[in-house]
């Protein structure tokens, strides 16, 4: 792992050439997208290969770090990173006790980011989350004290136990990065990550989540249980630690976050995979076992985390395998399946696997 100084070294520079040069890439990314001149080779421009190589150093030290605190689950550290990088939101849905908490709580150490956890109860109100106006006595003015959606990183945990009221004032955070308060509106600290929870088990008093707010997530993960090697090591570094309590050293900061996040319109998209990603979207509305396949959102969330998987891979274009690798995560849960199927067991999972094993992969061909 990189030390904070050597960090701080490499990164300074390159996260002071993007804000400089921000514009410049910017306007070099549009013109890529909209065809207006020929496809870029892959790796044609110095500037952003090393812009990327500085994404993908502070990513793997994050993923690291992270790594001391939650053992065994690499692939999920991966994918929480490229959600973050893409500025999504995540649906963490496992069973209780699998550190679904303390991989929200450690990520936000380690990005250096502001951190608000809300127990979602059946009387938790939207004012407990967003905020409200308070008469100040002293100034003779409403002032607004803030709720815990003012922070970068927001746990949400068991969401699904909140009302549908209460649930409906996240969309408009999740979604546009704001909230609405009194007819004012309030932009939120960048970045703005939702890491919602919630338990595939006692189901009784708690209100499924709607369709709506379903799609808003950029992707659904699942911890799973450690196996014996694995839980034997919590119980060995737990032994070692000497507390219950773990020390998380700082990776980066929101800044550079943004940075980071800003640095993705660089990685080049080729025609291929864009065709690549609209076939296995539109092939989810096409089996005779979906009533409401994914909708576009899913295509944009492809296009946007299948960017980030290859900043963190230390690349400057996309490839088949970064698509592959996050598609399952991405679109299953934005699948509504017949009655019939759902009586048969069959899920999104099960439909995206299929449409993955069918559709063609593309020859990308770097210069």
């Amino acid at each position: 792992m990189f030390h904070s100084g050597f960090l701080y070294d490499i990164i300074t520079p390159h996260i002071h050439i993007w804000i400089g040069e921000v514009e410049e890439l910017s306007s070099e990314a549009t013109i890529m997208e909209t065809g207006l001149t020929g496809t870029p080779a892959m790796g044609q421009n110095p500037a952003a290969q090393d812009l990327i190589g500085t994404v993908s150093a502070i990513s793997n030290s994050l993923m690291n770090e992270v790594g001391k605190v939650i053992i065994g689950k690499p692939q999920n550290l991966r994918r929480v990173t490229v959600g973050i990088l893409s500025n999504g939101n995540m649906l963490l849905e496992d069973f209780p006790g699998l550190a679904k908490t303390l991989l929200a709580n450690t990520f936000a150490r380690a990005l250096g980011c502001k951190f608000k956890r809300v127990q979602f109860t059946p009387d938790l109100l939207p004012s407990d989350i967003m905020g409200t106006y308070m008469y100040d006595q002293k100034s003779g003015e409403f002032k607004l004290r803030a709720g815990p959606l003012f922070s970068n990183i927001l746990l949400a945990d068991e969401i699904n136990r909140a009302p549908p009221k209460t649930q409906a004032a996240l969309l408009e955070a999740m979604e546009e990065k704001q909230v609405t308060i009194e007819g004012i509106t309030h932009k939120l600290p960048a970045p703005f990550v939702v890491l919602a929870t919630q338990n595939p088990i006692e189901q009784e008093g708690t209100y499924p989540l709607p369709e709506a707010q379903m799609d808003r997530f950029l992707m659904k993960l699942s911890m799973g249980y450690p196996d014996r090697p694995q839980e034997r090591a919590i119980l060995a570094r737990r032994k070692l630690r000497g507390k219950d309590g773990h020390d998380v050293e700082q990776i980066t900061s929101p800044k550079k976050v943004v940075a980071m996040q800003k640095a993705l319109e660089t990685v080049h998209v080729d025609p291929a995979i864009l065709q690549y990603i609209v076939e296995i979207v539109q092939r989810t509305r096409e089996d005779h076992r979906v009533t409401n396949g994914a909708s576009p959102r899913a295509s944009q969330s492809l296009f946007k985390t299948g960017r980030a998987a290859a900043a963190i891979a230390g690349r400057n274009y996309v490839i088949p395998d970064d698509i592959k690798g996050i598609a399952l995560q991405i679109i299953s849960h934005r699948i509504n399946m017949k009655p019939e199927a759902k009586i048969r067991g069959i899920t999104g999972m099960h439909i995206v696997r299929k449409i993955l094993s069918e559709v063609p992969v593309p020859v990308i061909q770097p210069a």
